[in-house]
């Protein structure tokens, strides 16, 4: 079977089915809250001001920020797990994602101030830089599978854990948004 999406490359590594399954459904649960929150962010950057109250605003970037936390809460047992089976000799390889482009690097301050959100800036430009490049790291692995490029077992392995590590930060921060 030729691997076309993130979710058939994951699925293509020989990970117990069920262990790729519980993977599977979190990644998806992450990236849809992921997507949720950055966008949200995106609309008030360009000026959208939806919902259409300061309240409304700030109830919904605590929901955004509450739904995007627990997705990332629920992904780390299985991403543990499929960290553990996946066993790789090298954890070492080509990169599949890339680093922070220039839209995700943003001054949060002045479009909380704009939306009339008070939250710390800091701790949206953290999260939604590590929801961001989640989402880019995803879309990186469908990339490679319609190129027929998968990275290799050690680069997924350490690709994957680098995306653990840098996420554990970014459930914090959504965290205190969320409060």
């Amino acid at each position: 079977m030729v691997a076309t999406s993130w979710s058939s490359v994951v699925e293509s590594y020989g990970v117990s089915a069920g262990t790729t399954v519980r993977l599977v459904g979190a990644l998806r649960a992450c990236e849809a809250a992921a997507l949720a929150f950055c966008r949200l962010l995106d609309a008030w950057a360009r000026g959208e001001p939806r919902p259409s109250t300061a309240g409304q605003r700030q109830a919904a970037l605590r929901r955004a920020a509450e739904r995007a936390e627990t997705a990332l809460c629920a992904l780390e047992q299985p991403l543990n797990r499929f960290l553990l089976e996946l066993e790789t000799e090298v954890a070492e390889g080509r990169p599949w994602y890339g680093e922070p482009g220039a839209g995700e690097l943003m001054e949060w301050e002045p479009v909380l101030r704009r939306a009339g959100v008070a939250v710390a800036p800091h701790r949206v430009a953290q999260a939604y830089l590590e929801l961001a490049v989640f989402v880019r790291a995803l879309e990186g692995l469908t990339a490679s599978a319609r190129f027929a490029s998968a990275p290799d077992r050690g680069s997924l392995w350490a690709g994957l854990f680098d995306l653990r590590e840098n996420l554990g930060g970014a459930a914090d921060d959504l965290r205190a948004l969320a409060a």
